[in-house]
């Protein structure tokens, strides 16, 4: 029989007898337990604990049972960024950090994550806390998985409805459209910017390629003879070779390289095609450009790729099939729902809407007047 509660006429503490049951079949002998409760509601919360914690041992063994956010970490393969983010998570907990990496995983629920991004980010907006906080120790958590440490987890993403209270909480709105470049941004921005710059924009607004495959461009990238640079892996696509156009491969041919300085070693790079050795560096060069253009800042992302996007699709007209392919998305919903922005002024849409209906009233006007001349 199933765990129930029991109590002895001789006793005022409440017991468990019975077997634990997975899917009707028990996974343990019979057992005769003290709750240590003196009410049956705790009995019973007392045997619902423990019998998730007997079906999570029966499922993946004792191994899990120890595993510990601590060692789930050192199993991590982090990369850079990744690793940054964590030591990040840690210093943030403070004088929780201790609890946090003896915490078992099998213990961590999704909750939990959630609530610890409201807690380590509470100035900050829900797609933040995601980031920085819940996605970070998930892939922990899964990789652990996958090695057979203990069992997965999925996590819900914060609600819209919490995304707008967070929102109003912090008195700033999250998801703000971006604005994409045009040839008329992109102009100006060239027209007062050096070389290694203007190439720069002009490289991420053809290619839209991203600012860390932009900057990561050395002089053995370029195929100057057949027109095309070899960009590195990113966000789900591999490492291949992309075509420029000739004006392209001028301006490339046109800039000795640099090697730029280690911003935390002081040590000089490998020689770099546009001079910068993070994706970062080109931020405050363009912030005076811009200002000395007299064009609204854009940072390198909505300058280039969304720029690249937006101009094929809603500028051109380019089908989007071709137009993801040229920017290597493998789904070619996702530009469009992320990439390209709609450049019409609503005004102008709803006086075309009204004038549509103008037109028809007239039609129609005109054609019972000819019905009735009949």
């Amino acid at each position: 029989m199933p765990l129930r509660p029991k109590l002895r006429p001789d006793s005022e503490v409440w017991q468990a007898h019975g077997r634990v049951d997975y899917n009707g079949r028990p996974i343990t002998k019979y057992l005769r337990l003290s709750t240590g409760s003196s009410t049956e509601a705790g009995a019973k919360d007392w045997i619902a604990h423990y019998e998730a914690r007997e079906i999570r041992r029966y499922l993946i063994g004792d191994e899990a049972e120890r595993l510990t956010m601590n060692e789930a970490i050192l199993l991590y393969k982090a990369k850079p960024a990744e690793a940054e983010r964590i030591l990040k998570i840690i210093e943030a907990l403070g004088h929780k950090a201790d609890d946090f990496l003896n915490m078992a995983v099998v213990t961590i629920t999704p909750k939990y994550l959630r609530d610890l991004g409201v807690e380590l980010k509470p100035n900050c907006a829900t797609d933040t806390m995601w980031r920085e906080i819940v996605s970070p120790i998930r892939a922990i958590i899964n990789n652990a998985h996958d090695l057979g440490k203990c069992p997965p987890i999925k996590v819900k993403r914060y609600s819209e409805k919490e995304r707008i209270d967070q929102d109003e909480f912090r008195g700033k709105q999250s998801r703000v459209e971006r604005t994409p470049g045009d040839r008329e941004w992109l102009a100006a921005f060239c027209a007062d910017a050096d070389i290694y710059n203007a190439a720069l924009a002009n490289f991420m607004f053809e290619t839209g390629a991203r600012i860390d495959q932009a900057i990561s461009l050395e002089p053995d990238h370029i195929d100057l003879m057949n027109k095309r640079v070899w960009l590195k892996a990113a966000k789900g696509h591999p490492a291949q070779w992309v075509a420029i156009s000739h004006d392209m491969m001028i301006q490339l041919a046109n800039l000795p390289p640099k090697c730029p300085a280690n911003r935390k070693t002081g040590e000089r790079m490998s020689p770099r095609v546009f001079g910068y050795g993070s994706s970062t560096g080109y931020t405050k060069r363009w912030r005076t450009i811009c200002k000395n253009a007299g064009i609204p800042y854009l940072s390198a992302h909505p300058a280039g790729r969304h720029g690249f996007y937006t101009e094929l699709r809603v500028r051109q007209g380019v089908d989007p099939m071709s137009a993801a392919k040229a920017g290597r998305w493998k789904d070619p919903t996702l530009p469009d729902r992320v990439y390209a922005h709609g450049e019409q002024n609503e005004a102008e849409i709803r006086e075309r809407v009204r004038t549509g209906r103008a037109r028809s009233d007239t039609l129609k006007t005109i054609k019972q007047l000819k019905e009735n001349r009949k």
